[in-house]
């Protein structure tokens, strides 16, 4: 409480502080809202989704591209604002096709330790955390599929970031996955204790239709279930889900607008999952070329998650180049080569979560390895993504598309480890770096 009359001098300086904090704020929400402000981006190439192309510009008016092509045909105001980016690449923001913006590598806490001890607010400031390292990496638009015992969390933190509160990139959230009763983790020694699951347990037509429909309700983009697991014998992986269950599930799913993505490790799981008609399959390490050829047939994609295998495997002791392949990875080689072979469309997505938000291009790089053409790689992880996803304004550079952009240094079309050079990321018009 105040004792005395302010001096003038006093509120001179009150005043003054008033002021600075207005235009303070005043420009952070500039820099937030581009409105009909255009920019005129100058790389040495564009790749447009689907196309490299020499000596293109790019127009960006507010949050969506206005123009792009070569600079003959290309007419920006005189108030635009011009960015030079010699020696990148401009491509379509980046999209992730798999991650778990709520877990971080389990060589740092194991995945029961996340979901049983980690605080519901420890979570949620890490998948903050996660969401700016991602797009800071180029990655625009990510995939998030479970939260793995988070509720449905991965909403509210979408929510907040297109209401600008956190930086982060565009989302897609399957909220908590859908488990077979038994069959998911954390699963601990005393049978009696009600534990938290990593994603919530469904059983027959019923019970699955209800889940679909109130993760749905909650706000799930895409329906995320696990239609087999390691509850096996010795903890082998067994199919969990029935083929009528699976189809109910698709159909209620598809009903309301969203697509199917599905974990899958077994020969038969994926069996089921193709016959039932979902739209990705995550993993696919049982995969066959029988069963490459009916996901093929029926337009059912991939997202082998190579980055996510080799991964466990280093955690476990393996060191790449120095010791022989361990199985899983062997086998990743195999199915990654037998898709490709089969002609199925692959999405890049990592399983990131498994190893470190932001480092989101491992995948990339690493599917480039296995023998996929590197002007593919960036095709999987932008056109492609955005076409199986339903992402019908992003993954291209065109006009009217939305301006989420990426440059990076070099050409990744010969050397797609440039993806991890960034040099500017822009989403939604606003750019985030340069």
């Amino acid at each position: 409480m105040l004792k005395r009359p302010l001096s003038l001098s006093e509120m001179k300086k009150i005043i003054l502080s008033l002021l600075f904090a207005t235009l303070f704020f005043a420009q952070l929400f500039a820099q937030q809202s581009p409105d009909n402000a255009y920019i005129l981006l100058k790389p040495d190439r564009v790749f447009d989704g689907k196309e490299m192309h020499t000596g293109w510009w790019v127009l960006v008016k507010g949050n969506h591209i206005e123009a792009a092509g070569e600079p003959s045909s290309i007419t920006a105001p005189s108030s635009s604002k011009t960015i030079d980016l010699p020696g990148t690449t401009l491509m379509p923001g980046m999209i992730e096709g798999h991650s778990h913006l709520f877990l971080h590598p389990y060589n740092e806490t194991s995945w029961d330790d996340q979901v049983l001890t980690e605080s519901r607010a420890e979570r949620t400031a890490r998948a903050v955390t996660h969401a700016k390292a991602t797009l800071m990496a180029g990655f625009t638009t990510v995939r998030d599929l479970g939260t793995e015992g988070a509720g449905y969390d991965d909403v509210g933190l979408k929510k907040a970031i297109e209401k600008g509160i956190v930086p982060g990139p565009r989302m897609l959230c399957a909220t908590r996955a859908i488990v077979a009763t038994g069959s998911y983790g954390p699963k601990v020694l005393v049978n009696e204790t009600d534990n938290l699951k990593g994603g919530e347990e469904a059983d027959g037509i019923d019970g699955i239709t209800h889940a679909v429909r109130s993760q749905i309700g909650h706000g799930a983009d895409v329906v995320k279930i696990y239609v087999d697991y390691r509850w096996g014998d010795n903890e082998e992986a067994e199919p969990t889900f029935t083929l009528e269950e699976l189809k109910t599930a698709v159909e209620v799913a598809h009903s309301s607008g969203r697509i199917v993505a599905v974990h899958s490790g077994t020969t038969e799981g994926m069996r089921r999952a193709i016959l039932a008609g979902v739209n990705t399959i995550e993993h696919g390490d049982g995969g066959t070329p029988e069963l490459f050829a009916m996901m093929k047939e029926k337009g059912i994609a991939l997202c082998p998650t190579v980055a996510a295998t080799e991964a466990i495997a280093t955690y476990h002791g393996w060191k790449k180049g120095t010791d022989p392949d361990p199985a899983g990875v062997k086998q990743k080689h195999y199915i990654f080569t037998e898709a490709m072979k089969a002609g199925v469309t692959i999405c890049m997505g990592g399983d990131v979560g498994v190893f470190p938000h932001g480092d989101n291009a491992r995948e990339m790089i690493l599917m480039a390895e296995y023998g996929m053409k590197p002007i593919d790689v960036l095709r999987s992880a932008t056109s492609v993504n955005a076409e199986v996803f339903g992402l019908k304004l992003l993954g291209n550079i065109k006009p009217l598309y939305l301006a989420d952009l990426v440059a990076v240094e070099g050409d990744p079309s010969a050397n797609i480890k440039a993806v991890k050079q960034v040099k500017l990321v822009m989403k939604d018009g606003i750019i985030y770096t340069n």
